[in-house]
């Protein structure tokens, strides 16, 4: 493999794709005016004179439809049941002149435990962040992980790749990717198609970092606005690999996940969890440092990405400030400490003995001011370091 191009200069293409204007079609049907919420007001108040009650003779109101404990939209009944008391509650207990937010404030409030902050209330005014459905999303997210995850021991079928072969080919794409200056995202997501494809597919050992290249290939298309093009990884192969050999690739995995790439990556569940502990940046990053240092690690590509990212934070939080692993953290994350315990012990033996170790990418990219020298810093030598890993063997 041709490791030795990485220190090579790369071209990555930047250019922009130019608009297109499309002509416009001229719809000359009279648009219907849509109702405001005045015009409704005073349809009701009109109503009352009338004595109209608004439906048709004979008209039945349809109940929401529910069959085996769940709607048709597909939330849980007995969670519908819940929140229409809690509105019944707050129609008795708020003023008509509330403000929206004000009242989704409260009804937040009415769900959570009272030991459990919400972390939403100040994003309320905030369209990107949705705050009505993120938590939904984060469930939907750990169902995703459950559906696209890696076995253990996924090598098994594979007759000649080993797990220390997977090691020093992510090594490697450590390197390419920080070369090509990619999202942070893109690294995560090509270690997830490459374990994925290799747990489905029989690669050959002379193919095993062309399977590496189109997995980023796959990832930077798929993250990036502004991906590499094929050419700039044959290149950093030392043209190992043609073209045309990347693009067959890149369509057999492709085939072989059924283009399904939304697993979920542990970098996504570390925001969310570093917003519920207040978590600095010296604490975020040393988590991400302690999840990227896992990426070569074969006996660790099995841990869903949720508990992973909630592992790496509760030891940094350990590490950096004693923090405790509150009850906001238990709500948002769905692991209590004890959980997590495992995962960190694993951390610590990777910690210790990262400094010795052959594969070096991960720890001398977190050496750099970039990424605030988080691998030098002395807590990572700490006694409870030692004590913690001493408790896995």
């Amino acid at each position: 493999m041709a490791l030795n191009m990485i220190n090579m200069p790369v071209n990555v293409s930047n250019n922009e794709n130019a608009g297109v204007h499309l002509p416009v079609k001229k719809n000359n049907k009279t648009k219907l005016h849509r109702i405001a919420l005045e015009d409704i007001k005073n349809k009701a108040e009109l109503n009352k004179v009338t004595g109209k009650t608004g439906l048709e003779k004979g008209k039945k109101v349809e109940a929401p439809f529910v069959q085996n404990g769940f709607s048709r939209n597909g939330e849980l009944s007995k969670y519908l049941l819940k929140s229409e008391i809690v509105c019944s509650k707050l129609d008795q207990m708020v003023p008509m002149d509330v403000s929206a937010a004000d009242l989704a404030e409260a009804f937040s409030s009415q769900l959570l435990p009272p030991s459990v902050e919400n972390i939403d209330a100040e994003d309320d005014g905030n369209p990107q962040l949705v705050t009505e459905y993120v938590n939904d999303i984060y469930k939907y997210m750990r169902t995703l992980e459950i559906k696209y995850s890696i076995r253990e021991n996924h090598l098994d079928k594979q007759t000649e790749i080993t797990g220390k072969m997977r090691s020093i080919l992510i090594d490697w794409l450590v390197q390419v990717h920080l070369r090509f200056h990619l999202l942070q995202e893109t690294l995560y997501l090509t270690v997830a198609i490459l374990d994925r494809c290799l747990q489905e597919k029989h690669v050959q050992r002379s193919r095993l970092q062309l399977v590496g290249v189109a997995a980023m290939f796959i990832a930077a298309k798929y993250e990036e606005m502004f991906a590499p093009e094929v050419g700039d990884f044959v290149y950093i192969t030392d043209n190992a690999y043609s073209k045309k050999d990347i693009l067959r690739m890149e369509m057999i995995m492709l085939d072989t996940l059924a283009f399904n790439l939304g697993r979920p990556l542990p970098l996504h569940f570390l925001r969310r969890y570093s917003k519920a502990g207040n978590a600095d940046s010296m604490m975020h990053t040393l988590a991400k440092y302690l999840m990227e240092l896992s990426l070569p690690e074969y006996n660790m590509v099995h841990i869903a990405p949720s508990k992973l990212a909630a592992a790496a934070l509760c030891l940094a939080m350990k590490l950096l400030d004693e923090a405790p692993w509150t009850n906001t953290l238990v709500y948002y994350s769905f692991y209590e400490e004890a959980q997590l315990l495992p995962v960190m012990k694993q951390f610590c033996i990777l910690i210790l003995k990262s400094e010795k170790a052959k594969l070096q990418a991960v720890r001398m990219k977190y050496a750099s001011s970039k990424f605030m020298k988080i691998s030098m810093i002395p807590e990572l030598k700490s006694q409870y370091i030692v004590e913690l890993s001493k408790e896995s063997e």
